[in-house]
């Protein structure tokens, strides 16, 4: 089986760990034949390293320095170690290899999983030689909606099995877009806020209207948290979780805060108020008729 959509790719956006883009293998291994490029910025050291391992074709490059200049850093720290600059160019580099469509990918998942069996039950399940039909179907979706982007669910959306919190009988899809953004050329949005970049672009642009779906019913599993080095995860280490959600809170102060995470390893995290983040749309249906 091969994708049914011919101009669709999958960007890894990679920095510093040629030798361990884990997603490549978990691509071919869920079953995806389609093509798969390498997004790495012009101040890597090792993007040498991501030629040799990957091929030439496969590599694309853009300026940081550049990039940098077309956007919101949301600060002045000058220090660009961030996945932003690649999500934002990837629109380019899209046109530049000739697709309408891409999925963007950080480059440390282990596994992609579905959440949801054929009864419509709780499952955790690896995908294995069907991921091509799973790409084809999000994006039978994405075309049908105005979304910006949608994206897959997280590993960790789904701690406590169908009793977590985000269980719903008919797995209803949910108000943001994490780590695998299923973009359109013709849709573009800009990212924006050096850290925290995904959220502080869904809650900013979900508020003027935007909107970012996560579909539940399939997953990407990943390394745990600052496990890989290199990446994020030096700055990560550097500013800390606090630093890191209070970009958010800059952003839409209206409906982000910062709170304690209550796990084993306690620290500071961003929560969304979904009340006040983005705009409640009432169906004409419902529209009082004006007296005569």
């Amino acid at each position: 089986m091969t994708m049914r959509e011919k101009s669709f790719a999958a960007f890894i956006l990679t920095h510093g760990r040629p030798n361990r883009v884990i997603t490549a293998h978990a691509l071919a291994k869920a079953g995806y034949t389609g093509p798969v490029y390498i997004v790495v910025d012009d101040e890597d050291k090792t993007r040498d390293a991501y030629i040799a391992n990957f091929g030439l074709e496969r590599v694309l490059v853009f300026s940081k320095a550049e990039i940098a200049k077309t956007f919101d850093e949301g600060d002045n720290f000058n220090d660009r170690r961030a996945i932003i600059y690649a999500r934002n160019a990837c629109f380019d580099l899209a046109e530049q290899v000739g697709v309408r469509y891409f999925i963007q990918l950080d480059d440390d998942y282990t596994d992609f999983r579905f959440k949801l069996d054929s009864h419509f039950r709780y499952c955790d399940q690896g995908m294995r030689g069907c991921l091509d039909g799973v790409f084809d179907l999000l994006l039978d979706y994405f075309k049908t909606i105005p979304a910006l982007s949608i994206a897959m669910a997280q590993g960790g959306d789904f701690i406590g099995g169908k009793d977590c919190t985000n269980w719903l009988p008919a797995f209803y899809p949910t108000r943001k877009a994490m780590n695998t953004f299923i973009c359109d050329t013709r849709r573009r949005f800009q990212f924006f806020g050096r850290i925290n970049e995904d959220v502080n672009t869904y809650t900013a642009l979900g508020r003027r209207g935007g909107l970012f779906l996560t579909v539940p019913n399939v997953a990407i599993q990943q390394l745990q948290t600052q496990s890989n080095a290199g990446g994020m995860t030096d700055l990560y280490l550097d500013s800390g979780t606090y630093v890191k959600s209070f970009y958010t809170v800059m952003y839409a102060p209206s409906c982000a805060f910062i709170r304690e995470m209550r796990s084993i390893n306690k620290r500071l995290h961003h929560e969304i108020k979904w009340r006040y983040a983005v705009p409640k749309i009432i169906d004409e249906v419902h529209r009082k008729k004006q007296a005569a």
